[in-house]
């Protein structure tokens, strides 16, 4: 029984995976649907950028160690919540975005 209910947890776990797109539709205010925005006329447009740079670049917003043309405090606020897997999966999604 315990078997049974330990691969429903680890299925549950895997079900619930970030969800890169979904992750994004807060961005797309400010970036634009297809990252095609340079947000607030400041940053860069990060449609189609690579993935490990934005990784990067959300990592440090949320650990306040960027401030990009001074985005710092407000892309740490968009990003505080997000775990890991989160960062890792709407950074997946960004450079996937025509950016165009």
């Amino acid at each position: 029984m315990k078997k049974i209910a330990l691969a429903l947890l680890v299925t549950g776990v895997s079900l619930m995976a970030a969800d890169g797109a979904a992750l994004y539709k807060k961005c797309a205010a400010c970036h634009g649907a297809n990252g095609e925005k340079a947000a607030l006329g400041k940053s860069a447009v990060i449609g189609g950028m690579d993935a490990a740079a934005v990784a990067t670049d959300l990592n440090g917003y949320k650990a306040g160690t960027t401030n990009k043309k001074g985005m710092g405090a407000l892309m740490k606020g968009q990003v505080a919540a997000y775990s890991d897997a989160d960062i890792e999966a709407v950074s997946a999604h960004i450079a996937g975005l025509a950016g165009k």
